[in-house]
């Protein structure tokens, strides 16, 4: 994981480099302790530093942000992988509105 996305206040930061388990074992010191400030980034390209005053009932969420994947190189593979074929419904063996009526396969 490269980067940890912020939500404090209405606003967006971000934590690079760091686990989100570090970042959770700070904000729930903080908290615990009392009050404390929390270093990320503000801004998205070139950000600066900002610090959040993370105090007990303080709402804050974060939200890790998976690597990216690889793309396929162009015209190589599609972006993603079909596994369906073309003209055919996927199977549904989940609960239906009707159950007695008989599925379709």
């Amino acid at each position: 994981m490269t980067r940890i996305d912020i939500s404090y206040g209405g606003q967006w930061y971000s934590v690079g480099d760091r686990t989100l388990e570090d970042v959770h074992r700070e904000i729930q010191e903080g908290a615990r302790d009392g009050q404390h400030w929390l270093a990320v980034n503000d801004g998205e390209g070139s950000a600066s530093p900002a610090y959040l005053f993370i105090t007990p009932g303080v709402p804050i969420a974060v939200i890790p942000v998976p690597e990216p994947r690889e793309t396929p190189a162009q015209g190589n593979v599609a972006a993603f992988e079909d596994t369906e074929h073309e003209g055919v419904a996927p199977l549904w063996n989940g609960p239906t509105i009707h159950p007695d009526r008989p599925r379709l396969h």
